[in-house]
């Protein structure tokens, strides 16, 4: 009798594994052939793509259902965990506690986030010090700036969900599928087939470009807040920013971010003490408001830096992807930005006006600069001390991009691998990173203006990433998809973007040239 029941339960497992192994045989070959073991033929290419993405629920849920069901109450010698796929290694000598993930790479099982995990990215992301520059865009564009603040929150919201839905496409049932896993994917699957690697670039550019000014911006920040936090020393806010640089030069060495992370986190949440205080302030001068000078006019000369500067303070789609990628659930993720954004937006509005009414026309680029000197000295240090902590993160994220395109795109690196066979960083990938550093410092030095380098990033690269190419992207991959009021939005946000970007940053540039020369002849 139990060798009976030994029978069937084998001819069960056998014919279970022969259908798996039927839907799988492609994708293995693919991945076989990605990892460099054979060269997989066009077909097994194909049929790799086809079902990788489409099978992976049915992987990991049906299959572990099937094979775990009926293996109930006994055990598999010899055999070792059946996880849908087999384990391998590049040297064949053992099974490594890999799985197959989506998009057909072998990684590691990484924890994933929960909503809230992924709200607090986001927040950090949209909440950072670059809110205090909110003030000085009221300052120029009175009630529309609160509407403009309302506005970029409601669009980013918008375009961010888009923008994850560019990474889907419908399958044979009609089921959505994760075909893509970044921005970068995004872009080359509209560029393709003529252009395949050209909405890459342009993303990538793009990219270096929001993280290197944005560490500009922390120097030039760093500078500012000392130079206002201590004026009876005899240093100027150029010579703030060389020591601040010169605290930042051990970035050039860093390997990675995990004791620096540590620090960012406590400075956030310092960050957040700091703006409560600055709107404890501002309500405890309630009755001096100037409600008359929050006007609907607009300065047509500086308001279009101002929208640069909104925009800008709600960039986050660079690193959606990614983060719906790890979250538990991708279903809340639609909830989870709309919470987000309408915090953001209450914080930065309320927080915007509150400090334009207690400072009226006396508003400054650095809202902090306007508090009473015995407490904006320590509200300082401590925002210089998140700028400094905050820089190598956009610094690191620049290099690595920098390193993957100059140095380590294999064959078509322009220059030799930057890292030796040990890992050791060589000559040429450290005098990079020391010039990206010194970059920062001369930009910070020759432009000392936080409202105005705010205002060209926000125009430059913040209506690109977070208004133009959504948009763009999610008519040319969605467009069977989409309802007629779908298209109406992405045309209009396209439209408007555009010129917000167009307009903002012709004004930024002028602004630059003009302080560019002034701090040339002083």
């Amino acid at each position: 009798m139990a060798h009976l029941i030994r029978h069937k339960l084998t001819n069960k497992l056998t014919n279970a594994a022969h259908t798996v192994s039927n839907k799988s045989q492609a994708k293995v070959s693919g991945v076989f052939a990605r990892l460099g073991f054979q060269a997989a033929t066009d077909e097994e290419g194909l049929g790799f793509a086809e079902c990788d993405d489409l099978d992976y629920d049915y992987r990991q849920g049906m299959q572990m259902d099937v094979l775990q069901g009926e293996e109930e109450g006994g055990h598999m010698e010899g055999e070792g965990e059946l996880e849908g796929d087999s384990h391998y290694q590049r040297d064949g000598t053992g099974r490594g506690p890999s799985s197959l993930k989506t998009g057909g790479s072998l990684d590691e099982d990484k924890p994933k986030i929960t909503s809230w995990e992924a709200g607090w990215n986001v927040t950090n992301a949209i909440q950072g010090m670059f809110v205090l520059g909110l003030p000085y865009a009221i300052l120029h564009g009175g009630y529309l700036g609160l509407f403009l603040i309302i506005f970029a929150a409601v669009v980013c919201c918008y375009t961010g969900k888009i923008l994850i839905a560019c990474l889907y496409e419908e399958n044979e049932d009609g089921m959505k599928v994760r075909v893509r896993d970044s921005y970068v994917d995004i872009a080359n699957a509209c560029c393709a087939p003529r252009f395949p690697t050209l909405g890459g670039h342009v993303v990538n550019v793009a990219q270096i470009i929001e993280l290197v000014m944005t560490c500009i911006l922390y120097v030039v920040v760093s500078g500012n807040l000392m130079y206002n936090s201590f004026p009876g020393f005899p240093v100027s806010q150029k010579a703030w920013s060389v020591v601040a640089t010169v605290a930042l030069l051990p970035c050039a060495f860093l390997k990675n971010l995990k004791a620096v992370s540590k620090f960012s986190l406590l400075c956030t949440l310092a960050h957040f003490v700091i703006n409560i205080l600055v709107i404890a302030y501002c309500l405890s001068r309630a009755r001096e408001w100037a409600w008359e000078k929050v006007k609907f006019y607009i300065d047509v000369k500086k308001f279009p830096i101002s929208i640069g500067i909104i925009v800008f303070s709600y960039t986050s789609q660079i690193f959606l992807p990614s983060l719906e990628g790890n979250m538990q659930k991708p279903s809340e993720f639609h909830c989870m930005m709309d919470w987000t954004h309408i915090a953001a937006c209450v914080l930065k509005g309320l927080f915007a006006l509150v400090a334009y009414l207690t400072w009226a026309d006396a508003t400054k680029e650095v809202i902090t600069d306007n508090l009473p000197s015995t407490i904006r000295a320590v509200v300082n240090i401590f925002l210089v001390a998140k700028a400094l902590l905050s820089y190598p993160l956009p610094f690191f994220a620049a290099v690595e991009v920098l390193e993957k395109s100059l140095f380590q795109d294999g064959g078509r690196a322009l220059f030799p691998d930057c890292y030796g066979p040990t890992g050791q960083l060589k000559s040429w990938g450290l005098g990079l990173r020391i010039g990206l550093v010194v970059f920062t410092l001369l930009m910070a030095v020759f432009v000392p203006h936080f409202a105005l380098l705010m205002g060209l990033t926000g125009s430059l690269t913040g209506a690109g990433l977070c208004f133009l190419l959504p948009s763009l992207f999610h008519l040319k991959l969605q467009w069977r998809n989409l309802l007629w009021h779908h298209v109406f939005f992405d045309v209009a946000i396209f439209v408007i973007g555009g010129i917000c970007a167009i307009s903002g940053f012709i004004h930024s540039i002028e602004g630059l040239i003009e302080a560019f020369r002034y701090n040339i002849h002083d």
